[in-house]
């Protein structure tokens, strides 16, 4: 079997599920993994011939796609802002809104380095349910002498963030606590930026999602109890009356039709808010801010 019809052979079956043109992307990802030749490569050595053992993994991968198991978590990895990042199914899969966010913060902090509302060489980050890690290690790659604090309730997923930090070679502080006990979370110091993609998704909403999402990605990262959808956001800003900065932000994750509810949870903690939409036009971040002093 060559590369070629390794790729058609791939698309054809994955397109049962999704459609071409995400069967053709996953194409390129299972074979760059498996064969190790980038997307051009594939192209220019199409009639070149793959192993036996190749082809069994990707018979395998197949199996594991048309069972619905998202391809990041068939291939253990995905690629978030530049840098590629190991995830299984105890972490959410990083998403594009999730750069976006990653992205303002940045945004936001290099204008005042040097000196501004954060010296960079004192500047401390929390990063709140950091799963793969991939917020905090973002931001510590950009940000180096940043001070960057992760926490999340699975000890499996700091497992992965650890595995991660230490693949990227980035040096951040990893904490097991339940953010929603506030005694746990009175333990945290102070920080200047606070910063999450909390769980949000009504448990009543479970029906509603697709099946690669609800079979494969952790539940406690996506779900809250119904009769207090809010409950993380309510979380951070109580927490954020203590033990932010006083010239510090906060930057969140919403869901697309959150946005109005989430800020009022902010304003009735007395923080000014701003909403960012996406790229695709849709409110999906947040950020509050304490006034000056």
């Amino acid at each position: 079997m060559t590369i070629r019809t390794a790729s058609q052979k791939i698309i054809e079956q994955v397109k049962t599920i999704y459609d071409e043109s995400e069967a053709t992307n996953i194409a390129v990802l299972l074979l760059e993994n498996i064969t190790g030749y980038t997307k051009t490569e594939q192209t220019i050595t199409k009639e070149k011939n793959i192993t036996e053992a190749q082809s069994e993994k990707i018979n395998l991968s197949l199996t594991r796609l048309l069972n619905h198991e998202p391809i990041q978590y068939v291939l253990n990895e995905c690629w978030f802002y530049g840098m590629k990042f190991y995830v299984d199914q105890n972490v959410l899969i990083p998403r594009p809104e999730t750069e976006e966010l990653v992205d303002w913060i940045i945004r936001d902090l290099k204008p005042c380095q040097p000196a501004g509302r954060f010296p960079v060489t004192e500047l401390n980050i929390l990063d709140v349910g950091t799963g793969s890690g991939c917020i905090a290690l973002s931001l510590k790659r950009k940000l180096r002498k940043a001070e960057v604090w992760a926490c999340d309730i699975s000890e499996e997923a700091l497992a992965i963030a650890k595995r991660n930090a230490e693949n990227l070679q980035a040096d951040i502080k990893l904490l097991q606590i339940d953010f929603l006990n506030v005694e746990e979370r009175n333990k945290l110091s102070l920080f200047d930026i606070i910063v999450s993609n909390p769980p949000y998704i009504p448990q009543k909403d479970k029906d509603t999602m697709q099946q690669n999402v609800l079979d494969y990605e952790p539940h406690t990262a996506l779900f809250v109890e119904d009769n207090n959808p809010l409950a993380f956001y309510s979380a951070i800003a109580n927490f954020a009356n203590t033990h932010l900065n006083k010239t510090g932000n906060i930057y969140c994750e919403i869901h697309e039709s959150l946005g109005k509810n989430v800020s009022e949870i902010f304003l009735q903690n007395k923080f000014k808010i701003e909403i960012k939409k996406d790229m695709q036009g849709k409110e999906r971040m947040i950020k509050a801010m304490k006034e000056e002093i």
